[in-house]
Formats: structure tokens, C-alpha cells, sequence
């Protein structure tokens, strides 16, 4: 375990934070960015558990790795985990993933069984589930961009018709709600269900939009000209940006705040820990906590 102080990351980031930004209270005074482990090859689709615990993926390992958030401790919670990707507990304390080795979402359960609640949408493969957010009502809105995978073995092209994201309703129907992007990849939506954010990484952009009683997507709005991997929000409404460290923006979408992270990449990021006010951070082959003054929102 090896504790960064930002600091050094930044060169005086302090600094930078009252110089940049007007928010310099979304993280404990004197907080170290602690680097828990770096023996990944990727790091991915961090979850919180009700309790706390995280749960991420090391997708080229095929496993699930789950960080106790009493004793910090690292340990293998499933191997052949069907490449999964992002990942989101339901209220029902089910694991879901995107699987995209066989372009599947999955329902994971605590001893670590799973079964496929989604294999197609018209009668063909998806071109690959990125990641996933589960509104309130049991709605589920995933991405599916296209990363051509080494370890696929059907045709690695386009299987739908664009790069859509979908709606997977609690009924069990599913249907693309936008087909408009480039590249979609992180989504995540705001407690109420009512806001949802979807990162488009290939033209650098984030979008919200409104979510309707029905489910579908409605006033499409450009949040900011910054793309992201995967994102979350804290209790305040912020909303966190991943990719060169960790960017956060207001709900207005101003830029308040920036985390570097020692990586080459910031691939996805939550908030977890007993009392869910612990950043816990996904970058390339390590993973990364940081205690702050705010709280998931989830």
C-alpha cells in the first residue's frame, strides 16, 4: 500500500485548487490519494455494495476483485467473470455487469453465481455492453459502444445498427433511448431518477437529459466539452469525470475541482466505505482511495 500526498502528484495541488477552482472542500484537509494495490493489468466498473464494500473488475484477468470496506483488505471475489466491465448492485444486492465477452449483462449474486438477463435486442448480439446505471425504479440504462475485443471469437464488427443506449425497463423490454453518439461509455444518473448523464468518449463530450415517467429521454442538453470512462456523483450533485486523473464539475457544470492520479489512465471511479465518503479510483493497473467531506450520492 503506498499513500501519494496530491501534493507532490500535483506540485503544490493546493495550490492549484484555490487558484482554479472555487471549491476546496469536497476533500478532507490534508487528505494522501492512497494507491491500495497495483498488480491489475485493468482496472475497471467499481460498485459499492449496501455496506460499503467496493467491488471492481480486472477485465484482461477475466475476474471481480472486492475491497472490504472494514478492513481494507483485497480479496478475489470471482474469476471468469465473462470480461466484465461496468458494473451496478441493485436494490436487491444483485451484482449486475456488463459482460461483454459474450456481449451479455449478467446478475451476480454474493456467492458469486450468475445468470444472463440480457443476450441480444432483436434477434442479434450487442455490439458490446460498456457500463450501466439502475435508476430507482428498477430501470436499467446501459451503453453499448464498440472496443474490439482480442478475446471474442464472433465477427468483431458492428452487430446493431449504431452505438446506441438502451433502456432495459423492470418489465424485462429493452429499446435504444439515443442514437446519436460516437462513442458511448460512462452513464450514471442522480438518486430522484430524474437526470440522467451519458459520456460520449469519442467526440469528448457529456450530455444530460431528462428521464420521463416512462423511461425514455427527453431534453438533451451539453453538459460540458469533456469526454469521460466511467463517472459518478456525490451527494452535492457533482459530477466526476474520469480519464486524466479525476475532473469534477457542479451540477451547473462548472469546473470545481481536479484530482491527478498517478496513472496513465483513470478508467472509472464511486464512492464507497462504511460511511460511502471514501473516492474509490479505477487506473490502469491500480486502484486508489481518498477520503473526502462528501458522500455518494447513491
Amino acid at each position: 500500500m503506498k499513500n501519494i500526498f496530491l501534493l507532490l502528484v500535483c506540485g503544490l495541488a493546493s495550490s492549484c485548487y484555490a487558484q482554479e477552482f472555487d471549491d476546496e472542500d469536497l476533500i478532507v484537509y490534508g487528505a494522501e490519494l492512497i494507491q491500495l494495490s497495483d498488480e491489475y493489468s485493468f482496472t475497471e466498473g467499481p460498485a459499492a455494495d449496501k455496506e460499503g464494500n467496493v467491488f471492481f473488475t480486472d477485465q484482461p484477468n477475466n475476474q471481480i476483485i472486492r475491497w472490504d470496506a472494514e478492513s481494507g483488505e483485497l480479496t478475489k471475489f470471482l474469476s471468469k467473470s465473462g470480461r466484465s466491465n461496468g458494473m451496478y448492485f441493485n436494490k436487491e444486492g444483485l451484482l449486475i455487469t456488463c459482460a461483454d465477452m459474450e456481449n451479455q449483462l449478467w446478475s451476480i449474486d454474493s456467492e458469486g453465481n450468475h445468470k444472463v438477463i440480457l443476450d441480444q435486442v432483436d434477434d442479434k448480439l450487442l455490439n458490446g455492453p460498456n457500463d450501466l446505471w439502475i435508476a430507482p425504479n428498477g430501470n436499467l440504462y446501459f451503453t453499448d459502444p464498440l472496443y474490439k475485443r482480442d478475446y471474442w471469437t464472433r465477427n468483431p464488427e458492428m452487430q446493431q445498427q449504431g452505438k446506441y443506449v438502451y433502456l432495459l425497463d423492470s418489465n424485462g423490454e429493452v429499446k435504444p433511448v439515443t442514437d446519436n453518439y460516437n462513442q458511448p461509455n460512462g452513464i450514471v444518473g442522480t438518486p430522484d431518477g430524474k437526470t440522467l448523464y451519458v459520456a460520449d468518449i469519442g467526440a469528448g463530450k457529456i450530455f444530460s437529459y431528462q428521464i420521463k415517467k416512462d423511461g425514455s429521454l427527453s431534453k438533451e442538453k451539453l453538459f460540458t466539452n469533456m469526454g469521460s470512462d466511467g463517472m459518478t456523483l456525490d451527494e452535492q450533485g457533482n459530477l466526476y469525470l474520469t480519464g486524466k486523473g479525476v475532473t469534477v464539475f457542479n451540477k451547473k457544470g462548472k469546473k470545481i475541482a481536479y484530482i491527478p492520479v498517478p496513472e496513465n489512465w483513470t478508467a472509472n471511479i464511486c464512492f464507497g466505505g462504511k460511511e460511502r465518503n471514501t473516492l474509490f479510483i479505477t487506473a490502469s493497473t491500480s486502484v486508489y482511495t481518498l477520503k473526502m467531506n462528501v458522500k455518494g450520492a447513491h
